[in-house]
């Protein structure tokens, strides 16, 4: 698990190669996932990676890391704010 010395705060990079291979650092949990969207919380907030074709084919949450492939479409940062209720439920509502 990489650390920012100057913090203390686990690091979180996201590197995206040719659309197809993600590997993000600083995840402290998947919430859900499937094949054309993936949901996680990782040291900056919430993340959501859409596409299709996603599978999961890397996790370590010792170590942070998480390696996607498939079709990326979208990373979105969504932060939480409890004032609009959960975000599973703003992300479901339609």
């Amino acid at each position: 698990m990489s650390f920012d010395e100057k913090s203390g705060s686990q690091v979180h990079r996201v590197i995206l190669e040719d659309r197809s291979r993600l590997t993000v650092s600083g995840v402290d949990g998947v919430e859900s996932f499937d094949e054309s969207s993936i949901l996680m919380t990782t040291a900056q907030g919430m993340l959501i990676i859409r596409g299709s074709g996603l599978h999961i084919e890397k996790l370590s949450l010792d170590g942070g890391d998480l390696l996607v492939e498939g079709t990326v479409d979208a990373l979105t940062y969504e932060e939480e704010d409890s004032r609009q209720g959960s975000f599973l439920g703003r992300l479901f509502r339609g």
